[in-house]
């Protein structure tokens, strides 16, 4: 039975993976092959569908738009959520822990919940169809995440960190960016990750919160309908593409990702 031990793990892996090789294999037919048969690989190999996306600025842009927010949001989450964590990590004070959970609840409520008085507000201040509108709206989200994975890491710092810092006389914001900061590089990374994650793929305040100057890759993806119906192809295409930044991400915090496992708070 022992020889047989890797046969389960990559069977596992196969099937988590053949939808993605799906995915790619349909980006290289034409719409007409995917609806006509059954086909494991392309049978009329074509470059048209990467082509439009590369030439058609509706498409191009929708990727720049969505990397240009979502950068945004993951450095705006995580620039409020370290002095939030810190206080949680470091302090006690009347009702701490309800208004820990309470953050936690803004992240539990589905964002549908939230797309009407955003758009109300939005339009209301002129920030309507602007990358900063749909990096605040997904803040309201990911701050609380954040504040979650770091204050896991932040307590597993030592206080005495923090006293001997200070009789070395440092000065709170010396000690955090110079010291602190560094020490949980870790957990920064993880809460990157998915402030990253969650804007990428967040499909419903996108799409609510802009219309065209701010159109992400994910509210295009939705308007591909013309009269012959969907262009199948052009949207497995488009698809393929928006798994590279997550794999890139991924790949440069997968060691915070996995420490982030070993101490519980992922």
């Amino acid at each position: 039975m022992r020889r047989f031990r890797w046969l389960v793990p990559t069977i596992y892996i196969i099937f988590l993976m053949l939808p993605i090789y799906w995915l790619i294999s349909m980006s290289f037919k034409t719409t007409n092959e995917i609806l006509g048969s059954f086909t494991l690989y392309p049978q009329e190999f074509t470059l048209d569908n990467y082509i439009k996306i590369f030439t058609d600025s509706t498409w191009y842009m929708g990727y720049i738009n969505s990397i240009i927010y979502v950068t945004l949001n993951a450095a705006i989450s995580v620039t409020v959520a370290l002095p939030a964590a810190y206080a949680f990590s470091r302090y006690r004070f009347l009702g701490d822990k309800h208004l820990f959970f309470w953050l936690l609840t803004n992240r539990m409520a589905p964002a549908a919940v939230f797309a009407l008085p955003f758009f109300q507000l939005y339009s209301a201040v002129g920030l309507f169809d602007t990358h900063l509108a749909i990096a605040l709206a997904h803040t309201l989200f990911n701050i609380p995440l954040a504040v979650w994975i770091l204050e896991g890491f932040m307590s597993g710092v030592p206080r005495q960190l923090d006293e001997t810092a200070y009789v070395d006389g440092y000065s709170f914001p010396a000690f955090f960016i110079k010291i602190f900061i560094p020490t949980i590089a870790a957990g920064i990374g993880v809460a990157l990750f998915f402030a990253f994650m969650f804007s990428w793929v967040e499909l419903l305040l996108a799409k609510t919160l802009t219309a065209v100057a701010a159109k992400p890759i994910a509210a295009t993806m939705t308007r591909t309908a013309s009269s012959s119906g969907y262009e199948l192809g052009l949207l497995a295409a488009a698809g393929s593409l928006t798994i590279i930044p997550g794999a890139f991400v991924i790949y440069f915090v997968r060691n915070y990702i996995a420490r982030g496992f070993a101490l519980g708070r992922v």
